[in-house]
């Protein structure tokens, strides 16, 4: 069994880090960083997690539950930078290998990515040619290169060439790169897929961090607009699309919450837990980012309202290491293989 329960350390963080990201991540700075594809734009990402993410790395070394907790304040205002994945994912990879890169990437004062993926999206180690889906690569310093065995080996980022993939949230670049040849550092099984539950968790705070943002600018919409002389949030056609959407987002962070004590517990829940999180995180956010497009009507659609931003976020943080339907295919195979 593990306690639901957050201490008053771990509230104190949360609301820390949500004062932190109300003032110091404006919607211009998201507007920035979608639209900016010169090579400023990766400067940009990189002078935010310098000045405000770097003193905040060192919880990818602590409880899951804390470093969930503020990926969820990260993810509802779409924080620039790469903390996600040099925290919650490069840097135990890097601490299973003991290599000396490790207590910079803790500290902040290296950022690193991971290259495991295969064209088809398997987040797997491989021996495959190239590797995809790279987050961050232009504003890292290491990148993290896991192949068969598994092992990794950890090249300068700067001597990487990447192809940018085309993906729907430019906010969270993506590339493919030449899989790095040359002698790797091994490491088990397991300290792979520690490290990679720990970083699914992570996104899947994330996840419901834009769920959360999704689900209050709509509530409040729909409670402001007025059509036939009633708020449009009174009409009953709305309010079950937003009482369901609602649902969907409350069960995602309960099994987020979840999900992340039992990886720190090391819980026999463990492995189911982070598929149910991933699953219910990625469905919350897709489901609150139809329903808040159709409940803000016209100006919905429109570029210029922040709802778009969040709606790439959710269905491409939904696919990064495996989307809903793959890993409700996963907790199929572990309840009834």
């Amino acid at each position: 069994m593990v306690d639901f329960a957050l201490t008053d350390e771990q509230e104190l963080l949360r609301d820390t880090a949500r004062s932190l990201f109300t003032k110091e991540c404006p919607p211009a700075l998201l507007r920035d960083a979608f639209y900016d594809v010169t090579p400023e734009g990766p400067a940009a990402a990189r002078s935010f997690y310098a000045t405000h993410l770097r003193e905040w790395a060192a919880l990818g070394d602590g409880p899951l539950v804390d470093l969930a907790l503020f990926m969820q304040e990260s993810g509802a205002v779409l924080a620039p930078g790469p903390l996600w994945v040099s925290s919650s994912w490069a840097l135990p990879l890097l601490r299973a290998a003991d290599h000396p890169d490790a207590d910079a990437v803790a500290d902040g004062s290296l950022t690193a990515t991971v290259a495991v993926a295969d064209a088809a999206g398997r987040w797997e180690p491989g021996d495959h040619d190239e590797s995809w889906f790279v987050p961050h690569l232009e504003e890292v310093d290491r990148v993290v290169v896991v192949r068969s065995g598994p092992s990794i080996v950890v090249v300068d980022a700067a001597e990487v060439v990447g192809a940018p993939i085309e993906a729907l949230d430019r906010t969270r670049p993506l590339h493919r790169i030449a899989t790095a040849s040359g002698p790797g550092t091994a490491i088990t099984e397991v300290a792979f897929r520690d490290a990679t539950d720990r970083a699914t968790v992570a996104l899947s705070a994330e996840l419901v961090g834009v769920g959360r943002w999704l689900q209050d600018t709509t509530l409040s919409y729909v409670n402001e607009r007025v059509q036939f002389a009633k708020p449009v949030g009174s009409f009953q056609g709305l309010q079950w699309k937003l009482v369901d959407a609602s649902l969907h987002q409350e069960r995602a962070a309960a099994a987020v919450a979840y999900a992340a004590m039992c990886v720190d517990a090391d819980d026999a829940d463990r492995a189911s837990s982070v598929h149910v999180a991933k699953a219910a995180a990625g469905g919350a956010a897709r489901h609150w980012s139809r329903t808040g497009l159709q409940a803000h009507g016209g100006i919905g659609y429109t570029w210029e309202h922040d709802l778009h931003l969040r709606l790439r976020r959710a269905y491409g943080g939904d696919h990064l290491l495996g989307d809903a339907d793959w890993h409700r295919d996963q907790l199929a195979a572990l309840l009834f293989d």
